[in-house]
């Protein structure tokens, strides 16, 4: 049976993940959502589950996301958890906005800001934050800076975190890195990850961590109606796929989320999943639905369809 609290390795860095984490940038109402957010809570529910890894940003609720896990972690041993944030989307002094920076000096004004809204003296994992637009300031600056602080042992393993796997794959052929970060690009829907950047990373002993195992929604809705796609509705297609996908889910009598939260997990490249959860209950549901048994038909099925590579791993 799949352990979804499993701890495992993040190449050999000592950091050891839990295979589902927990996403920290839902700590404020969605556009258009007013439910009542439960931060603490959830990051209590998630820790009391056995949850093991947090991952955060300063961007995530302008630098609410980290005082939240800071609160709520502070009573917790240090070595039990594992706790990520990122660097170079930077806030602003007033603290109702951001702009990018990928400098040293951004660097490391920015992980100790990021370190004083946590209470801790320092985080395991530390990403560069969506630089596809400051590819020379983010290898030239920002990398030599994270390497330096894992040198010095601030930070245990370094990475990027990005909703595209083309920049990870060059910085990881270009850089020294030990975990990637990727959204969205690696899920039951979309593996252009697939091809050249997984086999990469496993190849060379870097994590992966799936951030965005649903898609920004789509995979977690009823899909009665569009649905989120990559932060906005989903184009027709996308719809439709998604569709082909639960119909096939439903003829197995298995959860779409189910699927893909265990599908993700099944490459041996990816260490980690970390869904996003808005309430307590989503916190639960995420680990049940991970723990939940899949036939191996329904992969055979998906896979005939045209929905997986042949070759695609799946859950034994």
């Amino acid at each position: 049976m799949f352990d979804p609290l499993e701890r495992v390795a993040v190449g050999d860095t000592g950091v050891r993940v839990s295979r589902i984490g927990f996403g920290g940038a839902h700590f404020a109402p969605a556009p258009g959502r007013d439910e009542p957010l439960e931060p603490a809570a959830m990051v209590r529910a998630a820790f009391e589950q056995g949850v093991r890894y947090f991952d955060t940003a300063p961007l995530y609720s302008l630098g609410e996301s980290e005082r939240y896990l800071g609160d709520l972690l502070s009573g917790v041993p240090r070595d039990e958890i594992v706790v990520s944030t990122k660097v170079g989307r930077i806030l602003d002094d007033s603290r109702r906005g951001w702009h990018f920076d990928f400098s040293r000096d951004a660097v490391l004004r920015s992980l100790d800001a990021s370190l004083r809204r946590l209470g801790l003296d320092r985080v395991d994992i530390l990403y560069i934050h969506d630089a596809d637009e400051h590819w020379e300031q983010a290898i030239s600056e920002a990398f030599p800076a994270l390497a330096e602080l894992r040198a010095q042992g601030v930070v245990k393993a370094i990475g990027a975190g990005m909703n595209q796997w083309e920049m990870e794959l060059r910085l990881a052929k270009e850089g020294d890195f030990d975990v990637f970060l990727l959204a969205g690009r690696y899920t039951l829907l979309e593996q252009t990850s697939a091809a050249e950047f997984l086999p990469y990373c496993q190849a060379h002993g870097i994590g992966v961590v799936v951030g965005g195992p649903y898609n920004s929604g789509i995979l977690a809705s009823d899909l009665d109606t569009p649905g989120n796609y990559n932060y906005r509705p989903a184009p027709p297609e996308v719809l439709e796929r998604a569709r082909r996908l639960k119909g096939i889910c439903d003829r197995h009598g298995v959860s779409l989320k189910a699927a893909a939260l265990r599908f993700v997990l099944a490459h041996p490249a990816v260490v980690s999943a970390i869904p996003g959860p808005r309430t307590v209950g989503e916190v639960a549901e995420n680990l049940a639905l991970a723990a939940a048994p899949i036939p191996a038909a329904l992969w055979d099925e998906l896979k005939r369809e045209g929905l997986l590579a042949a070759d695609a791993p799946v859950p034994a």
